[in-house]
């Protein structure tokens, strides 16, 4: 069981600001049992009669999940994707940036006449500067250039709320900051899908539920779905007047609807995902059994939607598998992430029955990609980098802070983690001098602070650009008092309740210790005697002031006890916290270490 909740989760609307004017390498296979499927089928040759067609066709899917505007090449541990070698042991290659995933989905299609382009949400949301701070407007541009052909929604995509992801699909400059060049936005020249996210008022999907890809007779249908549990995961706000209805009961529904008009084809784009049984991309999902090596909401998904989907494309989790899981009716079916930030692509192949108008599901294969950055750059991507870097640039290129090290954001209790929450102790001290602890979100931490330099600002330093692509949201650091009863509830809704089976362990500020007993189940997993504040115990009916961005605040990530606090006081943007205690501890003489990570005690 992971001791940490997964980096996907949000920390609500994205930050803007007002202050402007040749393919990878070694790859994942995974395919259904091989059928006897003529030779030919490539070609499109096994059968004439079909309008001049062969009877088979193979169709090409390439697709990824979960990019959140990485333009750039992502720095750190988020730009590299681990590799299980043939002798068991593993390397790291550095991957992603849209440069590179252009020019290798580019070089994927050449020679594949029939060939379509998919995304499994998330593709705008926690977003880097360059993209984030015009409400990704890059990012949709970057991807019309890509000739993405559809995606589903994510949660991120609900960050800014409905209306802004209405304008993020159909055009137009922005409500309050008008258009950012000489030119209106345009939108996405793809359709997103949104079947299960219903306008309450109308019962009806805010977005177009399917959509059907159609080539010289070949038709395949796409019904695109987010995660049910969305409003647990983005901003009141973010969803207001919207229902997120069952996963599995709108792909079903719309399955139906799709085969009533004839199209038998069918993949779910599902911004659900799962666990892999490894951190390699290239691991074997299947070697244990069908869909033995990932576990997961994923997982039940798949194992009941119904047979007509011929194949699942998901996301969410920010993993990188290529499994078969068993269908209601026993039959293989392929599930694929390819990981998040553009550092990986899935090819998968479709064989297409012209005589049925299905998938030969037992032909299909599928394989995971590195985005490697040993090919050339896509020129049109540099331009577009280029323009908005250049809009960005008096913003993003002012330093903030300096630091000795990498500071990483992974494992149970990360350096950063405790690096943002001790900044916003420090900034909720300003506000009020009675403030005791802060409490931090591991998923609103969306990148590492890296030593080496992004640009040219030298080693060591921190700029703005990359504080906000850290803590991207701009919530507000909030303050709350709270009895030591209801503190000591809140460390235990870490690994009870809707965090039982996926734990979110909050980063905590100095001087707040417990250990975590990971052999214990459930609540029992917090080791209530042993939680401390400057080495004293608890005390359960004393009042404890406690800092925490504004989504925690109010509840998110399954802590209902935050929302019980009293007493709140409203502060400043959490970017601007993590920018004071830079500014204010660190210098290029005197950089911040990484912190040591040693709050939490691990019993495994």
């Amino acid at each position: 069981m992971p001791a940490t909740a997964p980096s996907h989760h949000p920390r609500r609307r994205r930050r803007t600001t007002r202050l402007l004017a040749a393919a990878a390498t070694v790859v994942t296979a995974g395919a259904l049992a091989a059928a006897a499927l003529p030779a030919s089928a490539n070609a499109g040759e096994s059968h004439r009669g079909h309008g001049g067609h062969g009877r088979y066709q193979d169709v090409q899917l390439l697709s990824f999940n979960d990019l959140h505007g990485n333009l750039e090449p992502p720095t750190g541990s988020s730009g590299r994707v681990t590799e299980v070698q043939p002798d068991g042991t593993t390397k790291t290659i550095d991957a992603g940036g849209i440069e590179y995933l252009a020019t290798h989905l580019r070089e994927a299609r050449k020679g594949n006449r029939y060939s379509i382009t998919a995304a499994g949400g998330d593709m705008v949301g926690a977003s880097p500067l360059l993209s984030g701070l015009f409400h990704d407007e890059p990012t949709i541009e970057a991807l019309n250039k890509l000739d993405l052909d559809v995606t589903s929604v994510g949660n991120h995509e609900f960050d800014e709320g409905a209306k802004e992801l209405a304008r993020l699909q159909n055009g137009g400059c922005h409500p309050t900051e008008g258009c950012y060049t000489d030119e209106e936005f345009e939108g996405a020249d793809f359709p997103y899908l949104a079947a299960n996210v219903l306008d309450e008022k109308t019962g009806k999907p805010i977005l177009k539920p399917y959509w059907v890809w159609k080539q010289k007779g070949v038709k395949v249908g796409f019904i695109g779905v987010t995660l049910e549990g969305t409003p647990d995961i983005v901003s009141a706000e973010g969803v207001k007047g919207l229902a997120f209805k069952d996963e599995v009961e709108t792909i079903d529904k719309y399955a139906k609807e799709l085969q009533r008009q004839g199209v038998k084809s069918i993949v779910a784009l599902v911004h659900e995902g799962g666990f892999p049984a490894s951190s390699s991309y290239n691991y074997d999902c299947d070697s244990s059994g069908a869909g033995d090596g990932i576990s997961g909401p994923i997982a039940d998904i798949a194992k009941n939607v119904t047979p007509q989907v011929d194949a699942l494309v998901t996301g969410h989790t920010h993993a990188a598998y290529v499994c078969t899981i068993p269908d209601p009716a026993g039959k293989p079916r392929m599930v694929t992430s390819a990981s998040s930030f553009g550092r990986l692509y899935t090819d998968t192949t479709l064989t297409y029955d012209r005589a049925t108008g299905d998938i030969a599901r037992t032909a299909v294969k599928s394989a995971n990609h590195v985005v490697t950055r040993d090919v050339p750059k896509a020129p049109d991507m540099t331009r577009l980098i280029d323009r908005w870097s250049t809009l960005a640039a008096p913003i993003g290129n002012r330093a903030i802070g300096y630091v000795s090290g990498d500071i990483d954001r992974g494992g149970t209790e990360s350096p950063l983690g405790d690096l943002i929450a001790d900044a916003q102790l420090a900034y909720g001290k300003t506000q009020d001098p009675e403030t005791d602890l802060a409490l931090m979100n591991p998923g609103g931490i969306r990148a590492p602070l890296t030593y080496a330099a992004s640009g040219g600002e030298g080693d060591g330093v921190v700029t703005y650009a990359e504080g906000f692509t850290v803590q991207p949201f701009a919530n507000t650091v909030n303050l709350k008092d709270y009895t030591g009863a209801q503190l000591i509830q809140v460390l235990k809704e870490q690994v009870s309740g809707p965090n039982e089976a996926a734990p979110k362990i909050l980063q905590i500020s100095s001087g707040l210790t417990y250990t975590l007993d990971l052999t214990k189940t459930g609540a029992d997993r917090v080791v209530t005697d042993s939680i401390r504040l400057d080495g004293a115990p608890i005390d359960v009916n004393a009042t404890y002031r406690v800092a925490s961005n504004s989504f925690l605040a109010g509840g998110g990530d399954g802590f209902p006890t935050l929302n019980e606090g009293t007493n709140e006081l409203v502060g400043a943007d959490d970017l601007t916290a993590l920018e004071q205690y830079l500014t204010a501890n660190s210098s290029a003489a005197d950089p911040i270490e990484p912190p040591a990570a040693d709050r939490i005690t691990i019993v495994q």
